[in-house]
């Protein structure tokens, strides 16, 4: 037997297990680390949820359950409920909205715990106060979001929605009131934090969604896409919403669009500026649009109606003052009996001319490739002016 043969013979066999083993007591740490990790996440649930609710926002699911292994972390809830706790100074804690829906999963990677990634099962339904029946139901194909930065302080967070639709219950028919083929919200705090005048970086983007039942502008699918600066808040703990806009009334906060896109058929309008609040609780501010096809949105905001029935006094004041209106209908009625029907048609046409004047008021621009004008949209106490003409009025929020 040759000295070769014999030295690989006495090589010793160990070396060769040394691999599975070290892989082995890794397999071994991690599974520990994991089953630990998983124990900590209800103690760390139940402090977060603590915390909320101090906060005024109680969650809480009938059934939880943890999965995920090896590498992450899933927290699945059933018939979860979720209440926004407002408390008013002398006055006893109320649920403003409490949301009820079937299932949520949230998901960390357990190398990662501080994103949290979770998927919501539809429909949701919201109670307004102590209703026992819903005043909503929300629908979707496919809801998610992710926060960063729990279970400390959050510091950025993102909600999706596909599909979304709202309805409103009237006894026990459901009322379209809102949807979009898709929706997402975006939010980071800017400065401050969730418990300390925090100010709110947002993005908003809706694709082709509706409003039925506030405006004949908001029916028809449009599409937004709005970055805003929002600053004044106190905190983030729930309150009624006109609790909430005097605190950023008092403040001196304000939302500040810094940039902002929408799109409805061929209309398009961009806008940027800055609105707050006045001491009666309506919009004060400007935004510097710049809008192509201006001239369709003429209907949808009423004057050629207005026109078909008869000019208004508070109207002509603004626009023509010394002109009656009496003297405007008098003349449309003069028109008819002269001719039948040509005042009715002077009236219609009467449009064109508003729509003329508009086209006059700021600066011409290209839009997009499109022809457009620049002019200032202003809210002066709730009042909405086209350049000097009012086209709406705004309730108080407050």
């Amino acid at each position: 037997m040759s000295d070769v043969t014999l030295a690989q013979r006495q090589r010793p066999l160990w070396p060769l297990f040394v691999a599975p083993v070290l892989l082995l007591i890794a397999a071994i740490g991690w599974s520990a680390f994991w089953f630990y990790a998983a124990s900590q996440v209800g103690v760390k649930a139940d402090a977060w949820r603590a915390q909320e609710a101090k906060s005024g926002r109680v969650y809480d699911c009938a059934r939880h359950s943890i999965a995920g292994f090896p590498f992450r972390l899933e927290v699945r809830c059933d018939d979860v409920t979720v209440s926004l706790i407002s408390q008013m100074a002398g006055q006893p804690s109320q649920a403003p909205v409490t949301a009820k829906l079937g299932e949520i999963l949230a998901v960390a990677q357990i190398y990662d715990p501080k994103l949290v990634i979770a998927e919501f099962t539809a429909p949701a339904k919201i109670f307004e106060q102590s209703a026992q029946q819903p005043s909503y139901v929300v629908n979707w194909s496919k809801g998610r979001s992710s926060v960063f930065g729990l279970p400390a302080t959050p510091q950025r967070a993102s909600i999706v929605f596909d599909d979304a639709a709202i309805d409103r219950l009237e006894g026990a028919v459901q009322v379209p009131f809102a949807s979009a083929k898709h929706i997402e919200l975006h939010g980071r705090i800017a400065q401050g934090s969730p418990g300390d005048h925090p100010d709110i970086e947002s993005l908003v983007e809706i694709n082709q969604g509706s409003i039925q039942g506030v405006h004949p502008l908001l029916t028809q699918p449009f599409d937004a896409d709005v970055r805003a600066m929002v600053s004044g808040l106190k905190d983030f703990a729930p309150k009624p919403w006109p609790e909430r806009f005097r605190e950023i009334q008092a403040a001196g906060g304000h939302i500040e669009i810094l940039q902002s896109r929408i799109q409805q058929g061929d209309v398009i309008a961009v806008a940027a500026g800055k609105l707050g609040l006045s001491a009666n609780g309506r919009l004060d501010g400007e935004l510097q649009m710049t809008v192509a096809g201006i001239e369709k949105v003429i209907p949808a905001l009423g004057i050629d109606k207005m026109l078909e029935q008869g000019v208004p006094q508070a109207t002509l004041d603004r626009v023509a003052p010394g002109v009656k209106s009496q003297d405007i209908n008098n003349l449309f009625g003069a028109l008819d009996r002269a001719i039948p029907g040509l005042g009715k048609v002077v009236k219609q046409n009467a449009n064109v001319g508003v729509a003329a004047g508009i086209n006059a008021l700021g600066t011409e621009a290209q839009l997009e490739g499109k022809k457009a004008r620049t002019f200032p949209l202003r809210f002066v106490d709730g009042a909405v002016f086209l350049g000097p003409l009012k086209v709406a009025d705004i309730p108080p929020l407050f």
